[in-house]
């Protein structure tokens, strides 16, 4: 096979991700963890992904995957989108990312193209590469979480959006990364047959650590067993921290100690603030931000977390008994990933209630010794999700769909 560009004999498949990332860790953590099981699955396979994180230089990545960082934007909290360091319109900022997706696009000559979560991009800038690739007979896939919001507010959401055209019409294959027994993101959401059927259910992603790491990284508490708290990327996790903290500091009988890690995105002045309240207690320790984040799981006693999607993979992963405290805004996905995994056994639920009883919290850290671990609920496939990625990845290399001359792109901006 020649690459299209250059005219040069390929040395094997290439796959381009686009990684939907804002703020947080959640989608470039999935992203990465599929690009490295797949070059391990294919010794000949090159992973590209195309990501607007900030930190994404701060990762590892193995051998055959590499990144292209697009200009970074976030979201605010009134949901407008702005730049995150260029001084530029929101505009010019989402047209030179675009440009720089197709470009990338183009040049790379993927065998196949898998975009996390937002099927046309942040506010549609995918949608003239996935037309270009699309022409040109590429495989498209979406790749989405177990849960994405409230359907209620998904569906009108996906209407003014002008979802279901491309969906219909561009991608041949959705793969959702959990199961439906479990959480079903498009519960409630009226989809045609003709979508229905690209619908694979693929198991949640397991996660692992090496070996090298499995050597407890942490040093200070003598060996003595720790509860990780963790609020993912931290942008808005300062309520679950003050909470832990208001627990330890009530209470110094609970009977683990606590390791924090704060999260790249929290605030400096709240960090600030939540280090000086750690060093008055002996038995919490607290981090910035650490990428061996797996490794501090493994050899956790238990978990606190607010439950996003990576961090619930892996607390399957490493079996951790866990408190959540989902957060509701400015979606439910949190929310409703914890209450149904809390029904099925999994993990337990600590609602934020916005007043959060120190008493509650000190409750659920005595009994967290006393939870039943994940591996004691027997769910078929729970986390099959790598194996089968993997082996529908096989299927569309080497079957690749009819080519459209004149795709039907449709799609509406935020």
């Amino acid at each position: 096979m020649a690459n299209g560009t250059t005219g040069l004999p390929r040395t094997g498949p290439r796959i381009l991700i686009y990684s939907h990332d804002t703020m947080g860790l959640g989608h470039l953590r999935r992203c990465r963890t599929i690009a490295h099981a797949l070059v391990e699955q294919n010794k000949d396979l090159s992973v590209l992904i195309i990501s607007g994180s900030p930190i994404i230089g701060s990762f590892d990545f193995k051998t055959r995957v590499d990144f292209v960082r697009v200009p970074g934007v976030i979201k605010l909290r009134n949901g407008e989108y702005t730049s995150l360091n260029l001084h530029l319109d929101i505009r010019e900022t989402l047209a030179i990312r675009a440009s720089i997706i197709r470009h990338t696009a183009a040049a790379f000559a993927p065998d196949m193209f898998l975009v996390d979560k937002e099927p046309l991009g942040l506010r549609g800038e995918v949608a003239p590469t996935l037309a270009m690739l699309k022409a040109k007979g590429v495989p498209l896939v979406l790749g989405l979480r177990d849960v994405m919001d409230d359907p209620a507010l998904l569906e009108p959401e996906w209407k003014r959006k002008n979802v279901l055209p491309a969906l219909r019409d561009l991608y041949d294959a959705i793969w959702i990364y959990g199961l439906p027994q479990i959480c079903d993101p498009l519960t409630g959401i009226t989809l045609p047959k003709s979508i229905k059927r690209k619908i694979s259910y693929t198991g949640y992603l397991p996660r692992s650590v090496p070996t090298s790491l499995k050597v407890d990284p942490l040093e200070g508490f003598g060996g003595a067993p720790y509860v990780l708290v963790t609020p993912g990327g931290g942008g808005d996790g300062e309520a679950l921290i003050d909470w832990v903290l208001r627990a330890y500091e009530s209470d110094a009988q609970l009977p683990h100690n606590a390791l924090i890690v704060f999260g790249p995105f929290m605030q400096p002045e709240l960090q600030t603030e939540f280090m000086q309240r750690v060093e008055r207690l002996k038995r919490v320790r607290a981090l910035t931000f650490d990428t061996r984040l797996e490794a501090l799981m493994f050899n956790a006693a238990g978990v606190v977390a607010m439950g996003g999607y990576n961090t619930f993979c892996e607390i399957l992963s490493f079996d951790k008994r866990a408190i959540l405290v989902p957060r509701t805004a400015p979606r439910l996905e949190q929310f409703i990933r914890a209450q149904q995994a809390q029904e099925v056994g999994l993990v337990r639920m600590l609602g934020d209630d916005g007043e959060r009883d120190v008493r509650a919290m000190i409750s659920a850290l005595r009994d967290l010794p006393f939870q039943s671990a994940p591996s004691e609920v027997v769910v078929p496939g729970l986390l099959d999700g790598l194996s089968n990625v993997g082996r529908l990845t096989t299927r569309w290399l080497s079957e690749k769909p009819r080519v459209l001359s004149r795709p039907r792109l449709a799609f509406a901006r935020e």
